[in-house]
């Protein structure tokens, strides 16, 4: 059974960072590419980041460029997104996703809340 398991979001004030996890399990990870959404209340689902198969290429939204890192750890099947000097309107509920470009099989975690407020 595929499972995508996020956690390490909260409330944080702004100009401060969180670093985010998520587990996967019940399939290769090393197979699939990984990125990270986030959807805010009334908003649409944003793509955050993304990153390739062996991470060797990354891309990010021009919303967080410069402050948001993602990565991810193979051996462990965990994907990771470093956030740095977080704003008030990086508030949002944050996913994982792991994307086959084979199988065009999409699989989402439950989301971990990041909330930036002083």
């Amino acid at each position: 059974q595929v499972q995508l398991v996020e956690s390490g979001g909260g409330l944080v004030q702004p100009g401060g960072s969180l670093r985010l996890s998520c587990a996967a399990s019940g399939f290769t990870f090393s197979s699939y590419v990984m990125r990270w959404f986030r959807q805010a209340p009334g908003k649409e689902r944003e793509l955050v980041a993304a990153i390739t198969i062996a991470g060797g290429r990354t891309n990010y939204a021009d919303s967080v460029k410069g402050r948001f890192t993602i990565s991810r750890d193979n051996a462990k099947n965990t994907l990771y997104l470093k956030m740095n000097s977080l704003k008030p309107e990086d508030t949002a509920v944050y996913l994982c996703n792991a994307y086959s470009p084979i199988y065009l099989v999409n699989n989402w975690g439950q989301g971990t809340q990041v909330t930036v407020s002083s």
